[in-house]
């Protein structure tokens, strides 16, 4: 990397793409303080990484838990994973609750750490990269809100971005957008579900996505995107890897 990272914040890093990343960048020197709810996610994530990845198991919807670790940690690179599980129904079998879960999450999350992010500010050099979902550009009937939500994402980042420049912060903003994977569990979640909508195995509909995005790809265009200076604010991310969107 031309400015090598001293350390990354990754949020979801307890699973999927959030663990697949720390383990991204702590092999390649980087030192990772990796955010989930659950402790014994993260002590394995812990036990397959060593020293280089330090647990903090918090709600990553806490915006002051945000503010303290921006201020605390200094990171040049910001990755915001975390997010919910989504409920598979068609929409008039949501409720609100179950339909807006992954606004109360997902976006939440990305509002909050961005805020914190453009207020602290990070320092000038340092990169945020959002993790969306192709979801923001083709919908998902059976996942509630989370198409939406990811929408949302997107333009947060793209929002900051502008606010960053606009300031002369010099903060970069890019934000993912990767296509439906069995990898992970929201990718479990969204096959198995649109699997028993079309009447077939879980496996026979993923024979039909080949090839399929892995979460070690995910890991490796985090670490692309924060190398490059000149990289797109926006990339779909697919098994061929990154495609700028516009």
């Amino acid at each position: 990397m031309p400015d090598p990272l001293r350390t990354a914040v990754v949020t979801g890093a307890g699973r999927g793409f959030g663990r697949a990343v720390a383990a991204a960048l702590v092999a390649a020197g980087t030192p990772v303080v990796g955010i989930a709810r659950s402790a014994d996610d993260l002590r394995a994530v812990r036990d397959q990484l060593g020293d280089g990845f330090t647990a903090l198991p918090a709600d990553a919807t806490d915006e002051d838990l945000a503010r303290r670790v921006l201020h605390e940690h200094r990171p040049d690179l910001l990755v915001l994973n975390a997010g919910a599980l989504p409920h598979m129904a068609p929409v008039h079998e949501h409720t609100w609750e179950s339909f807006s879960r992954h606004w109360q999450v997902d976006t939440r999350h990305a509002f909050g750490w961005i805020r914190a992010a453009l207020r602290e500010p990070l320092a000038p050099g340092s990169r945020v990269v959002t993790i969306s979902s192709g979801a923001a550009l083709h919908g998902s009937p059976l996942s509630g809100g989370y198409g939406g939500a990811k929408a949302a994402v997107r333009h947060l980042s793209s929002y900051a971005g502008g606010e960053s420049e606009r300031a002369g912060l010099g903060i970069r903003f890019v934000a993912l957008l990767p296509q439906l994977t069995p990898a992970g569990g929201v990718g479990a979640v969204g096959v198995a579900g649109y699997a028993a909508r079309q009447g077939v195995d879980p496996d026979a509909l993923v024979a039909t996505m080949q090839p399929v995005l892995t979460a070690e790809r995910v890991g490796e265009a985090v670490l692309e995107v924060a190398a490059d200076p000149a990289a797109a604010p926006e990339h779909v991310l697919d098994a061929a890897g990154l495609h700028p969107v516009g």
